[in-house]
């Protein structure tokens, strides 16, 4: 089976959902406000740079989910995906998406963005297949933890490779599309690399490689 993969944030979203859940909790007073705006700003930036340590993020980026009952934050989460996620899905990522459908192939989005927030924007683009960084649940809570290999970078990778082998798939006939440099791990495997409203360093590795450059918004 063919299979396209797609990144979420900055390349089907014109947005990162990871970023924008961060200030939506400190709008909503769930968190500290100008502490966790100036974390999540530097975290951001050092994405960004390529600098960005996951672990550290995640201890941080978690936390609220740890620290607020379960229900409140999902009703908190079906109010932001309203309010800051249908907002910023681009229309020819939808098309994109369908596109390989129409092909017959198989759909996945991977990301970094924990599978709480990820997941309902995954179901509204009519992806069936989501990995995502995943928050450890025990005992009918979120413990702030972080479960498994984190879906970043290299991780991204090890996290497909096991998809892969647990579903007798295999990157034969593949695509990705990505925005981000740090996704390189990845798109150094696939058959078909594509970069998509790609940051400065992806874009020069693209056009390096020969890699489709594309763009998936109106602007």
């Amino acid at each position: 089976m063919e299979l396209a993969i797609f990144d979420l944030d900055n390349t089907l979203l014109k947005g990162d959902s990871d970023y924008l859940w961060g200030r939506f909790l400190v709008q909503r007073g769930i968190v500290d406000g100008a502490i966790y705006e100036r974390e999540n700003q530097r975290f951001y930036e050092d994405y960004t740079a390529g600098t960005l340590d996951i672990f550290e993020f995640l201890r941080f980026a978690l936390q609220p989910l740890a620290q607020t009952p379960l229900e409140q934050m999902l009703a908190l989460r079906r109010e932001f995906i309203e309010t800051e996620i249908k907002p910023i899905i681009l229309p020819q990522a939808r098309e994109l998406i369908n596109q390989h459908r129409d092909q017959g192939r198989i759909l996945l989005i991977i990301t970094a963005t924990n599978r709480f927030v990820t997941e309902p924007i995954a179901e509204l683009l009519g992806v069936p297949e989501l990995l995502a960084t995943d928050p450890e649940f025990k005992d009918g809570r979120y413990t702030g933890r972080v479960s498994g290999v984190p879906a970043f970078r290299q991780g991204k990778v090890e996290r497909l490779n096991t998809w892969l082998k647990q579903n007798g798939y295999n990157l034969a006939s593949s695509w990705f599309y990505s925005d981000s440099h740090n996704d390189l791990p990845l798109l150094e495997l696939v058959t078909h690399p594509v970069a998509v409203d790609a940051d400065d360093t992806l874009k020069q590795h693209a056009e390096l490689k020969g890699w489709p450059v594309i763009s998936l918004r109106d602007d």
